[in-house]
This record gives C-alpha cells, structure tokens and sequence, in this order.
C-alpha cells in the first residue's frame, strides 16, 4: 500500500510519457532506448522537464532519473504500448500520456521543450496513421 499514490502515479507517467512515443517514433524497445546513448540522454532531459512540471503541482519523486531508467532498462526487450499501437495500426493515445504533461506544463509555468518536440513528432506520426488508415505508407509524389 501507498500512502502517496500521487507520486505512484507520476512515477508511472514519467514512464509512460518518455518510452511510449520515443519507441512509437524509433520502433524500438525499452532496452534499446536506454542502452543507447543519445535515446537514453533524450528520455532523461523529457524526465527532467517532467519532474519539473510534477515538483510545481507537490508531486515528490522518490526515485531518481537515473534509476528509472535503468528500471525501464532491466524490463528488456519489451514493445511499449504505443509501439504496439503503432505496429496494429490503432490510435495512439498521445494526449493522455503526452499531451497532458505538455499541457500541465503550460499551467504550472514550466518550460518542457524537449517533451513539447517529441509530442510534436508523435501527433504527427497519430495524424499519418489516421489518414493512412492505420498504415505507414510512403504515398509517391
């Protein structure tokens, strides 16, 4: 049991908010994002600037970045959610896992830039799966 489910929450968010669209974008696992340098230094500045955003609203973060990296990393081979997504061709759920920091981060006064740019690519990558039926086609020009 927790006695901060809130921090629980956020833990889980920052998760979600970094591996799930890194992944949908690189096709990649959880592993690979963290065992290769500039992906694993890009999931540590968007837990920054989300640490940021959830220090601003109370949330306190008992975890380190780096250790929740290296937990993200020791899950292994794993297709997040969003890869998953992507790969059946469904929608992806950009705005509850993204979008809402990006917008929480507006609120609380709080720059995010690196999670506004990986959200920017990733509603772009949701726009051409919807207009492209689910598929990831280059169409001829």
């Amino acid at each position: 049991m927790s006695r901060d489910i809130r921090s629980e929450i956020w833990v889980k968010l920052w998760g979600n908010l970094t591996f799930n669209p890194l992944s949908a974008l690189t096709h990649a696992t959880l592993a690979q994002i963290c065992r290769f340098p500039a992906t694993r230094e890009l999931a540590a500045r968007m837990m920054a600037e989300a640490q940021g955003v959830g220090e601003a609203l109370g949330v306190e973060f008992k975890i380190s970045i780096d250790k929740r990296i290296a937990g993200a990393e020791a899950v292994g081979e794993h297709k997040t959610s969003m890869l998953q997504d992507v790969e059946a061709g469904r929608t992806l759920e950009l705005e509850a896992l993204v979008g809402s920091v990006v917008e929480l981060g507006r609120i609380t006064g709080r720059h995010v830039p690196t999670i506004e740019a990986i959200y920017a690519a990733t509603s772009l990558l949701a726009h051409t799966l919807a207009t492209q039926r689910g598929r990831l086609l280059l169409t001829p020009t």
